[in-house]
């Protein structure tokens, strides 16, 4: 009974000591996520080897595992730029990004887990505010929307696509202007969409005038024609058809042919 303690409590100690060496040496990696190994006796950050995957992984205790996000992500950013005649615009823009998984490695070593901000939000800014710089503030506001996030998406690519990191897209969500300077751009829009209204309502004014002296002088030119071709000859035949077709009727007649001055039939009865 005297012994049992003095075996126990190297038994618990070592006991614990295992414990504590099983956790230090394994990891789970969540879906989505990647492991970078540090190997402290093996030359550091491992980066000729494919990272850790998702799951459960043993490490030697003496080793760390640090886990990265690889899934798509999303970073906001709100600045104030210049635009190309001196004002102050506020603009807000997102990122769409995720690592290079393969390169998860290299990113560690030479940006480190804040690559987000060492790398990514200070190029966002910096190209952000060479395009806008290059439109005024009525372009920022209307027509340039798109150009302005297509260009801004091109100048970070070219800086971020050797930094180990995938740009997707870029979104400007919000563009804000000096309320000044925003009222007087509205009022401009306004009286161009009016003046644009006006000279729609005057094309459709002209186009209707012309239709109706196109149909008019077709019908002048359709009546000088059917009176050119009406010869006397002509509507004495019609004179005497119809008066063929009158003495068709029950009512007692007398029809004389060549009874009149213009030599059509007459017809003389008791109607």
């Amino acid at each position: 009974m005297d012994k049992l303690p003095k075996i126990a409590l190297p038994a618990i100690f070592i006991f614990i000591v295992l414990i504590i060496a099983i956790s230090k040496s394994t990891v789970t990696i969540d879906s989505g996520q990647a492991g970078v190994l540090y190997k402290t006796f093996g030359g550091g950050v491992v980066t000729d080897e494919p990272p850790m995957g998702e799951g459960f992984h043993l490490v030697a205790p003496w080793n760390r595992v640090t886990v990265y996000e690889v899934r798509q992500q999303e970073v906001l950013e709100k600045m104030n730029v210049l635009s190309s005649n001196g004002l102050d615009i506020k603009l807000e823009a997102s990122a769409w990004f995720e690592p290079i998984r393969n390169d998860l490695g290299k990113l560690h070593q030479e940006k480190g887990e804040d690559y987000i901000q060492r790398v990514l939000l200070p190029t966002i800014r910096s190209a952000a505010r060479s395009v806008v710089g290059r439109y005024t503030p009525e372009q920022l506001y209307s027509s340039k929307r798109d150009a302005i996030q297509q260009e801004i998406f091109d100048e970070t690519q070219k800086i971020v696509s050797g930094q180990y990191i995938q740009l997707n897209e870029i979104l400007v969500r919000d563009v804000t202007l000096p309320p000044t300077i925003k009222d007087a751009i509205e009022r401009k829009l306004k009286q161009e969409q009016e003046s644009l209204e006006y000279e729609f309502r005057l094309v459709t004014a002209k186009k209707e005038a012309e239709k109706v002296t196109i149909e008019a002088q077709g019908k002048a030119d359709a009546n000088r024609i059917l009176s050119a071709s009406l010869t006397d000859k002509i509507l004495q035949d019609k004179g005497i058809d119809a008066t063929l077709k009158l003495s068709e009727s029950p009512n007692s007649k007398v029809i004389v042919v060549g009874g009149g001055e213009s030599g059509l039939p007459l017809i003389l009865g008791n109607n």
